[in-house]
């Protein structure tokens, strides 16, 4: 059961990613985009890896690709949500992949870097899968993203570390709680504390006007703007 009584704190967004997530990639980005509004409102963000797979098995649902309606759907909604989060890229040869290696180096990263070279190599792991199609699940990939971030000795440390069983385990459990404690059933999984001692999952990168009411933070939700053709509006802000 889903609990929705934490202890008093601040705002906090936790947000749950994997790489092989288009739509985490789009969640970061806006996250990201939106960081100095959230800081001034007293709103903390935390990226957490998690490993998509296990959270489709360990709740039983079922990736859109491997349900035909699904994936026919992603074709025009996929570059609808790349429209609206600024992005522009092609789904590569090799999707989808089994991410366990670049999302336990990432946990590795986190647990034993500053968040802002963890961070970096969150960006760094999306572009290079999405953008630069390079399947990061091969170490040799995974090295060329990384490169852009560490140094070739930081990098071949954290390599090694993927491969220790408590970054191992600690993916794994991370997950599990995803799953059994927070309720999650695919990325990107929030889990946000709205500072009175309580909290509530969002899913999917589409609800964050939703996300912003339950903070209570001051915001534009999505409006008609009669009279004005041709002209769009500014998206990702607050």
């Amino acid at each position: 059961m889903i609990s929705t009584t934490q202890k008093m704190g601040g705002k906090k967004i936790e947000c749950y990613i994997d790489i092989v997530s288009p739509y985490s990639f789009y969640a970061f980005t806006y996250l990201q985009n939106n960081r100095t509004a959230l800081e001034a409102l007293d709103v903390e963000v935390e990226f957490i890896p998690v490993f998509l797979g296990g959270i489709n098995v360990g709740s039983g649902n079922k990736p859109p690709w491997t349900l035909p309606a699904k994936a026919a759907y992603s074709q025009y909604d996929g570059k609808r949500a790349q429209r609206y989060f600024g992005h522009d890229f092609e789904i590569p040869s090799f999707f989808p992949i089994l991410s366990l290696l670049p999302q336990r180096a990432l946990t590795f990263i986190k647990q034993t870097c500053p968040k802002a070279q963890f961070e970096a190599s969150f960006r760094a792991c999306f572009e290079s899968m999405w953008y630069k199609h390079l399947d990061i699940s091969v170490p040799e990939n995974l090295t060329i993203a990384l490169d852009t971030v560490f140094d070739k000795t930081q990098v071949q440390y954290v390599l090694v570390g993927t491969s220790k069983p408590e970054i191992k385990q600690a993916l794994t459990d991370t997950t599990a709680k995803a799953v059994k404690e927070l309720g999650a059933f695919g990325c990107p999984w929030f889990w946000v504390h709205d500072g009175k001692g309580n909290a509530e999952p969002f899913f999917g990168s589409d609800r964050f006007h939703y996300m912003w009411d339950y903070l209570g933070l001051p915001h534009r939700d999505l409006e008609l703007l009669p009279g004005v053709d041709g002209e769009k509006g500014v998206k990702g802000k607050l």
